[in-house]
């Protein structure tokens, strides 16, 4: 069942009787003297009767923080019968865990917060965690999903006050049980379920049930969808650099280089670090009729040498093997943001092919070889095969022409180092700009100058 508690301070007296600073750091010793682990293990000691959730229960009332808490480190310490997973934070405030299925995850849903953690997070293959992800999940809404290696269950937090230069730090424990005992209490708290229900009728309505928005004539539509975002990172690269802010920063320049010439109003799907489904991302591109829906991503391999930019398709059986493999990996993008897949609409069921879809596909394959030539002369391009096709779900529009551009490997310590450059950004940026004005070169209609982008 979810567990909702606030993260505030109760016995505090109690809590504080044990002297010394507590641990900090992933991966500290539990038999450090005075450590976080210490600390829990004396308060249950010396009070068998007290629980976790006893101790978190009925707060002092304080007033809200002025501005947005801060996570400041996560912890996971690995016991022999149990995984602890500690979060310090600078202020008190609601949070909410439960655990879904199909793949099994934990997840931490909170308020809007400031994110201080120190690099990607850092998998453990010793314990019940095998990875975890953070980040903005909607606008208000925080989260964490936390993957697991095995089936667990889940105590009520503990909550320990502010000591010696460290913050409010939750403690939540893991348990190992058996799949069948997960599975009877895995699934979504039921107002939340109902929250992305709705969200979920919303991104499936008919177009002509949808509110159109103000369309400049005369201009074509190009909507920008910058991968990932929000709790989604995306991959993580050789130099630190996270897909979700590359893209997100690669998208903006597109918009702003096809905006400055005036034939395009330019939507995007992300203009800052939120996540988005994949299904409301393929809507957006309905919803404003899309002339050209481009989607940013980075590419990653387990082959460092592997490096260049390249550019996808739709295709349901996808041109290789390595192809379909990486439309799998970006196709979980909603599971791993801890979105209830329950269902999909038409728009991105599996295609058929009738001569809309045909001809919606060719448009599509047109601009992304007119696309290659152009970036080619900007940044490496994948040497073999550089134009792809795969089932990737947000180019399953089958009225919108899109395409997919893996700007290059963040696996490779060149294509990371040169697309962490300015340089490299706007010049790439403004060559596949120049791609979209050589596919609709024979309609362009210029606008008059005075006319502003709808969306800026």
């Amino acid at each position: 069942m979810p567990k909702l508690f606030r993260a505030q301070v109760a016995l505090a007296g109690l809590l504080f009787c044990v002297c010394g600073p507590a641990a900090h750091g992933q991966g500290e010793s539990p038999s450090t003297p005075n450590s976080v682990d210490d600390i829990i293990a004396k308060v249950l000691r010396d009070n068998p009767s007290t629980t976790p959730s006893s101790i978190a229960a009925s707060p002092p009332k304080s007033k809200a923080p002025a501005s947005q808490p801060i996570v400041m480190s996560v912890r996971i310490g690995d016991h022999s019968d149990r995984t602890r997973f500690v979060v310090e934070l600078s202020d008190p405030m609601n949070l909410r865990t439960f655990t879904l299925n199909n793949p099994n995850r934990v997840v931490i849903d909170m308020p809007a917060v400031q994110w201080r953690l120190s690099g990607p997070p850092r998998p453990t293959t010793r314990s019940a965690i095998r990875s975890y992800r953070y980040g903005l999940f909607r606008p208000g809404n925080s989260r964490f999903v936390i993957d697991l290696n095995q089936p667990v269950s889940l105590t009520d937090a503990l909550v320990l006050p502010p000591e010696n230069g460290f913050g409010y730090r939750i403690v939540i424990d893991l348990f190992p049980v058996t799949q069948a005992k997960f599975d009877q209490t895995a699934g979504w708290p039921a107002d939340l379920k109902a929250r992305e229900t709705v969200a979920e009728r919303v991104a499936s309505l008919p177009l002509t049930e949808r509110p159109s928005p103000p369309i400049a004539r005369g201009r074509k539509i190009i909507v920008i969808d910058p991968g990932h975002g929000g709790i989604d990172s995306g991959t993580n690269g050789v130099n630190g650099l996270l897909e979700r802010d590359l893209v997100l920063d690669e998208g903006l320049r597109l918009a702003s280089a096809l905006r400055r010439n005036h034939h395009y109003t330019v939507y995007m799907t992300r203009d800052s670090d939120v996540f988005i489904p994949l299904r409301e991302r393929v809507n957006i591109g309905r919803t404003y009729h899309a002339d050209l829906f481009v989607s940013l991503h980075a590419d990653s391999n387990p082959d460092s040498s592997v490096a260049g930019l390249s550019i996808y398709t739709l295709s349901e059986s996808g041109s290789d093997k390595e192809a379909a493999a990486l439309a799998r990996k970006e196709n979980q993008s909603d599971i791993i943001a801890g979105v209830d897949l329950g269902g999909e609409n038409s728009a991105v069921a599996p295609i058929l092919l009738d001569l809309e879809q045909r001809d919606t596909m060719n448009k599509s394959s047109r601009f992304a070889q007119i696309a290659l030539k152009s970036v080619a002369n900007a940044t490496d391009i994948l040497p073999r095969r550089p134009h792809r096709s795969a089932a990737f779900v947000v180019l399953k529009a089958p009225d919108v022409p899109s395409v997919l551009i893996e700007l290059g490997y963040l696996s490779n310590s060149d294509d990371a180092a040169q697309m962490n450059t300015a340089r490299w950004r706007n010049g790439v940026a403004d060559a596949i700009a120049a791609a979209v004005e050589r596919h609709f070169a024979p309609a362009a209609v210029a606008a008059p100058a005075s006319m502003a982008p709808v969306s800026e």
